[in-house]
């Protein structure tokens, strides 16, 4: 693979970490080809105007994130807005301190399109909505640019797109501010429209300054924030994008508060998100979030503990590990497969290579037989996760390029890495058979 030095390095660096690149996810994406599909199945129903809801749940390390930076990479390509964020004791669904508002923040920073993958895409989405209406009024050809009329044939197309957001919550206040920021870009008033931006990324402390700088009465709050991420998603379709999808990761950080009031807040602006879309409350919006099995299943704190969330995802009777209902509100995980797992260390192989320009020397059969030790120690076949065995393979990648006088044979033998290896052999039916030749 010819990968793009800068991208290369990404995805080395980041897997070494164990968290999961931004970029370049394609190049090393195997697997959950039926996971990917059921998602993208849900993104064909946003673009015509419906809305999902989805939980991706799985122990840590098992790719969750990956998954839902991949969906992220497809949906962007699809010209979808993604907005994402990581929960944390700071930022939470609701919260009595901001932590609410703390989360709408991180997500309307990470606002992300195909030309602004990085996020910070608010601006430029806004922007480009107003060029847009002009180049469509020009195209026309009704009036010429720079006159009176051709102002008023945009100012009567950014009025159509406002006043379709006037009849939902907020949509007056939400409709004004668009307003306000369509006139400080014809004026070239770049000190309002960053404070209109301001608003937005609900950056105002209080009623009284946005007064002050805005003459508006209203900002963006712990309680209704939910309602202005509707709005946006209304408001990007009429832009012309295909949708909003948001993706939130670590609902762990809400199994973990302490409070069990607090907690139940927090699942029941969940259960709010959840009914809004499945009722056909939300449009052009897609939400997916991400968590481990305990957070979810676990009735005391979990997900589950709130009983009008458990009596909607809980599983049905027929579903089991081989067969499993992948249109269902929550997806479980399974494990990579050995194969797969290969493939992709193949491919890591291939990567570090080409970013270290070296030739590779690790072959087939020793990553084969790197595969076969991760996944003979005790109790791999339940506990073992991708990440694992992915920085131990990018460890050992950076030790034979540092040490081409090792060999890699020699460094598989190492007692830290190599303890498990009474524990493979052919009596061992938890390797595959295609493996079993291979010697250690």
């Amino acid at each position: 693979m010819k990968i793009p030095k800068r991208i290369a390095q990404v995805i080395i660096n980041s897997l070494k970490g164990g968290v999961v690149p931004r970029i370049g996810l394609p190049y090393i994406t195997v697997g959950r080809e039926t996971e990917i599909d059921a998602l993208l199945h849900d993104v064909d129903i946003i673009q015509e105007g419906g809305a999902s809801f989805r939980f991706i749940v799985g122990k840590y390390g098992s790719g969750k994130s990956f998954l839902l930076q991949t969906i992220r990479s497809h949906v962007m390509d699809r010209n979808f807005v993604v907005v994402d964020a990581d929960l944390s004791p700071e930022r939470r669904l609701q919260g009595t301190k901001g932590q609410g508002l703390a989360t709408y923040r991180e997500l309307i920073r990470n606002m992300s399109t195909k030309t602004r993958p990085e996020g910070g895409a608010l601006t430029l989405i806004l922007d480009r909505w107003i060029g847009g209406v002009q180049n469509s009024v020009a195209v026309e050809g009704i009036c010429q640019p720079d006159t009176p009329e051709f102002d008023k044939a945009v100012e009567k197309q950014i009025y159509a797109v406002v006043g379709a957001l006037q009849e939902m919550v907020h949509g007056f206040d939400f409709a004004r501010l668009l307003t306000l920021y369509y006139r400080s870009y014809v004026e070239g008033n770049d000190e309002m429209k960053a404070r209109v931006v301001k608003w937005f990324r609900g950056e105002y402390n209080g009623k009284a300054e946005a007064k002050a700088e805005l003459g508006v009465n209203i900002v963006i709050s712990d309680e209704d924030w939910y309602e202005y991420i509707k709005l946006f998603a209304f408001f990007l379709k009429q832009a012309g994008y295909s949708g909003l999808l948001i993706l939130i990761d670590e609902l762990v950080n809400i199994y973990k508060i302490p409070n069990s009031i607090t907690r139940q807040y927090n699942y029941e602006k969940i259960l709010t998100m959840y009914n809004d879309t499945l009722q056909g409350k939300a449009q052009y919006l897609g939400i997916i979030m991400g968590g481990t099995p305990q957070c979810i299943e676990d009735t005391r704190r979990g997900v589950y503990s709130y009983e009008a969330l458990r009596s909607r995802l809980a599983e049905g009777r027929f579903g089991r590990e081989d067969v499993k209902d992948m249109l269902a509100p929550v997806i479980r995980l399974s494990p990579l497969t050995y194969e797969e797992m290969t493939v992709l260390v193949e491919k890591l192989a291939d990567i570090h290579a080409g970013l270290f320009e070296y030739e590779q020397r690790i072959t087939e059969e020793e990553m084969i037989a790197f595969i076969k030790i991760e996944y003979g120690r005790i109790g791999a076949d339940t506990n073992i996760t991708p990440r694992e065995v992915i920085r131990d393979f990018i460890e050992l990648l950076n030790i034979i390029y540092q040490n081409p006088q090792k060999s890699v044979a020699e460094l598989m033998q190492f007692e830290n890495f190599a303890f498990a290896k009474p524990q493979v052999g052919a009596g061992d039916d938890t390797i595959p058979e295609e493996f079993a030749e291979f010697e250690l």
